[in-house]
């Protein structure tokens, strides 16, 4: 099952919803209009709770018998670890210390609600859980718009977050602005301003509200900073064989890689790595969302050759890890984040970073 969606055995149905667009190799369920958080709570199947419960193992013990003493089984405790389990069908999904704090489903859509205050304006796109249920993730998108252009070229904003119930990582939730002319998630964090909040499992009601309050914040910041940048990239011209340049440094596995490329000896590199960087050239020169008069030829249709390589070419295995990927902190992510640093760059200096010594 290579979507790795849960199936919900109380009511047959997968736990993901999804406004209008087909996701998740179509399963799930698809609503025509943005739910209210109690409506996708129920939409994507997320409504159980989770419980910590007291953890036992197997252990021996001398009991008395009319035959003497003998040596049977005993249950014994498991001093300060728990099994965090679903109430609805008892699946354990986890064990947990003892400070563990669970985040419920219906807690995690209340921390999207406290973002903007009571919910106003956030409208969910997106949400569902994964394998047994240990891991969830909601996408929603705040209000407004980074125009950019004369206004035909508009990128949405999202606030995306995922948790688990397994005990593994934090509550990670992050801005993450779209372009929706070809779905490209901009993949853009500010120079010393992370796009990122994570909270620990430890964290009460309280720091989760500031830290939503936090989110708001780095949202707001971050679209005000990237509709100015966007929007003078628009207006700095970059030939082709710098593009490709700028692919190639973007999607630079290794030192080894970039020392190739810098001695202007690419043909030296790995097939699969010149092979994505022709296939991400060929998705900036000729995709259509890439002759738009924003892209064309431009430092931002430079930047979205990279991120819509990875949102419309590259394949993955299945839609989790493309997920993963793209947003939260993966390979995709990680050379997103370099082009939009090189981007940056250039737009200082348009050939300082091909100045190789």
């Amino acid at each position: 099952m290579g979507h790795n969606l849960n199936l919900n055995t109380r009511t047959g149905k997968y736990s993901f919803f999804s406004v209008k667009e087909k996701a998740w190799h179509n399963l799930g369920q698809i609503v025509d209009k943005h739910p209210t958080s109690a409506e996708a709570i129920r939409h994507a199947g997320l409504d159980y709770e989770v419980v910590k419960t007291p953890l036992y193992t197997k252990g021996s013990a001398l009991l008395e018998t009319t035959e003497g003493i003998e040596v049977g089984d005993s249950e014994l405790c498991v001093p300060d670890y728990f099994a965090n389990v679903r109430t609805d069908n008892n699946a354990v999904l986890g064990v947990v210390g003892k400070d563990y704090q669970i985040l419920q489903n219906n807690e995690a859509f209340e921390f999207f609600d406290g973002i903007v205050g009571g919910g106003h304006g956030i409208l969910y796109e997106t949400a569902g859980a994964l394998g047994s249920g240990e891991r969830i993730f909601i996408t929603a998108k705040l209000p407004g718009y980074i125009r950019v252009g004369d206004g035909d070229d508009v990128t949405e904003k999202y606030i995306f977050l995922t948790t688990s119930h397994d005990g593994s990582g934090s509550i990670t939730a992050a801005f993450t602005p779209i372009r929706i002319v070809c779905q490209n998630t901009l993949n853009a964090s500010l120079r010393n301003m992370s796009n990122v909040v994570r909270i620990k499992h430890t964290s009460g009601a309280k720091q989760r509200f500031a830290d939503a309050q936090k989110l708001m914040g780095i949202a707001n910041t971050m679209s005000d900073n990237l509709e100015g940048m966007f929007n003078q990239w628009t207006k700095i011209r970059i030939t082709d064989a710098d593009v490709r340049k700028l692919i190639q440094m973007a999607l630079c596995p290794n030192d080894e890689t970039l020392s190739l490329i810098k001695k202007g000896a690419v043909d030296q590199t790995s097939a699969i790595f010149r092979n994505t960087v022709d296939d991400a050239f060929a998705y900036a020169m000729m995709s259509d969302t890439q002759q738009m008069e924003t892209t064309k030829g431009t430092l931002f249709g430079a930047y979205n050759a990279v991120t819509g390589y990875y949102q419309n070419v590259c394949n993955f295995k299945t839609e989790e890890k493309k997920l993963t990927s793209i947003v939260m902190g993966g390979h995709a992510q990680r050379r997103s984040q370099k082009a939009f640093e090189l981007c940056t760059d250039f737009s200082a200096d348009g050939n300082a970073i091909f100045q190789f010594n």
